[in-house]
């Protein structure tokens, strides 16, 4: 994310007629002034695609429009399932039916879709009309994939009355808690997708905690505090504490962080490579220039980056190659120091991945029930020799792809598997290029990562499930038993049950090695001082609802 420089205070752009504040064309605002107002304001580089929940894909999406609307069921910093909408729920002893009691105080914000303008209440009904059209073809919707082949395609939603909602399923699939926290899920109402058609995607109307206030593409997001929301702290307060929030898009990483530094921004999130020694110590630490300055914060975050293996026995191209061999697999898993790629490339940020696949973060990940690879080059050594390539002798050289922001990367475990007698050449290939290869299975060896949809192991181990296309089973990974396991824990309503599932799953995987982990990412985020009760949590989502800003003498908005 980046910033375009400003070379004064930090501003709020205004529309003639809004009591509150809004936003009008960027030059002739430009230096109005809100001296009082608490907001919030970060930077989206890449841009923002819509503010419809049904194209919440990445990201970007994800951040805005979580403020802007609400889920039945929603993720704690905890990674703990709770209320929202939904004041409780229950499921059918055969784990089919799931039974959704709405809260009766909840109002979407007022705007022209409606009657008089007048915000309604929002109520069972509107949550089958949003899920129905996540899987409407008309809608396109990129998560329609949540729940194909997973709800019943007849009596799929039911709103019983105006609080009960119900969910049938085709079969036990106790993951479909989480997907419903997922900003797919948001509950929209029907008037302002009939009102604004194609243009919804620019007017959301939610039940937030911020509504909507004007976007003017690549130049700014305005939201406001939504007066009438639902939710109040443990004192009795109204959420949110913040006044609005304003996003940029700006394109340049140094021009964000220069105006990070001069209080323009209130927080960055991830660290650029190109200023990370500026801020951090190798051992991931902030240098003592910044501590009087700003905060640094560290949470596991629900990703992990892997090398993925293509390990289908029926292409062409795996019979040819070395890497259908499990022991060659095995080898290069143990071939390279993890901790030392994250001192020097990463700035530990992140943990050497020398468990599972499944990250940290998660309440299932346990280093003892789950044992990696770590760095031994004389079981690298002899696991290559049993394969038939004592030294590597004869061992052909393996072609590694990957993008051009981990070119670092590819060229250390090419030079640490060099050690082992193994040769691999790092190809660059664009994103798009490289994506479309992996989907196809015409990459052998490439980089990848896996970022969590919802806060489940099951996310990550259906990666391997023999019976998913790629995506997610980029590598064809089969394998009768891990698949039996897989069944058996997407049925199990029982954590303690389902988490032991996933681990045997997860040994599978890592013996079987048709992956490399090398890390299990961090949520890192850079704040100011005077920013409070900001927390990061694995799935990294802008949590604003009980964010403080103290104002300081010298802040204009």
């Amino acid at each position: 994310m980046s910033l375009q420089h400003l070379y004064n205070k930090p501003f709020i752009l205004f529309i003639c007629g809004f009591a509150f504040w809004g936003i009008v064309t960027l030059s002739s605002c430009y230096n109005h002034r809100h001296n009082y107002k608490k907001i919030f304001r970060y930077n989206e580089s890449s841009g923002l695609a819509s503010l419809d929940p049904a194209f919440a894909k990445n990201k970007q999406v994800m951040w805005a429009t979580h403020q802007i609307y609400n889920t039945l069921v929603e993720i704690d910093s905890n990674m703990q399932l709770q209320p929202s909408l939904a004041n409780s729920w229950s499921s059918s002893n055969n784990n089919l039916t799931f039974t959704f009691h709405l809260r009766n105080d909840v109002f979407f914000t007022n705007d022209a879709c409606f009657v008089k303008g007048i915000g309604r209440k929002l109520t069972a009904y509107d949550v089958l009309y949003s899920y129905k059209r996540i899987i409407d073809k008309n809608t396109a919707s990129p998560g329609a994939w949540i729940f194909n082949n997973r709800v019943d395609s007849v009596n799929g939603f039911i709103a019983i009355n105006d609080t009960t909602f119900q969910l049938n399923l085709l079969r036990p699939f106790q993951s479909i808690l989480g997907i419903l926290s997922m900003q797919y899920c948001s509950i929209i109402p029907k008037e302002a997708v009939d009102k604004y058609k194609n243009d919804f995607r620019r007017h959301p109307v939610g039940s937030g905690p911020f509504s909507f206030v004007a976007w003017e593409e690549g130049q700014a997001l305005i939201l406001k505090k939504n007066q009438t929301y639902f939710e109040k702290d443990a004192e009795g307060k109204p959420l949110p504490y913040l006044d609005g929030i304003k996003v940029s898009f700006y394109d340049s990483k140094a021009t964000e962080f220069l105006a990070f530094q001069q209080n323009n921004l209130d927080f960055i999130d991830d660290i650029d490579p190109s200023f990370k020694d500026e801020v951090l110590t190798k051992t991931g630490s902030l240098k003592n220039i910044w501590h009087n300055t700003i905060h640094l914060q560290k949470k596991p975050y629900l990703n992990i980056e892997y090398l993925g293996i293509l390990v289908d026995s029926n292409n062409e191209f795996v019979k040819k190659s070395p890497l259908r061999l499990q022991k060659i697999r095995q080898a290069i898993n143990y071939g390279f120091d993890r901790k030392k790629m994250m001192l020097y490339l990463r700035n530990s940020i992140g943990i050497a991945a020398e468990s599972g696949f499944v990250p940290a973060g998660l309440p299932s990940f346990d280093t003892n029930a789950v044992k990696g690879y770590h760095y031994d080059i004389i079981m690298a050594k002899k696991l290559l020799a049993e394969a038939g390539y004592p030294e590597g002798k004869n061992l052909p050289e393996i072609k590694l792809l990957t993008v051009p922001i981990y070119s670092d990367l590819g060229t250390y475990i090419a030079n640490e598997l060099l050690q082992v007698g193994i040769k691999v050449q790092v190809e660059i290939l664009q994103k798009s290029l490289l994506m479309e290869q992996t989907a196809k299975s015409q990459a052998l060896f490439f980089r990848g990562s896996w970022i969590a949809d919802y806060p489940d192991a099951e996310n990550y181990l259906s990666v391997f499930y023999s019976k998913n296309p790629a995506p997610p089973n980029y590598t064809r990974y089969k394998n009768a038993a891990f698949d039996l396991l897989y069944e058996k824990a997407v049925a199990e309503s029982n954590d303690s049950i389902r988490y032991k599932l996933y681990q045997r799953m997860d040994q599978i995987i890592i013996n079987d090695a048709p992956v490399v982990p090398l890390w299990y990412d961090m949520a890192i985020h850079l704040v100011h001082l005077n920013i409070k009760d900001f927390t990061p949590n694995s799935l990294n989502l802008l949590e604003l609802r009980r964010t403080k800003k103290i104002l300081y003498n010298d802040d204009i908005y």
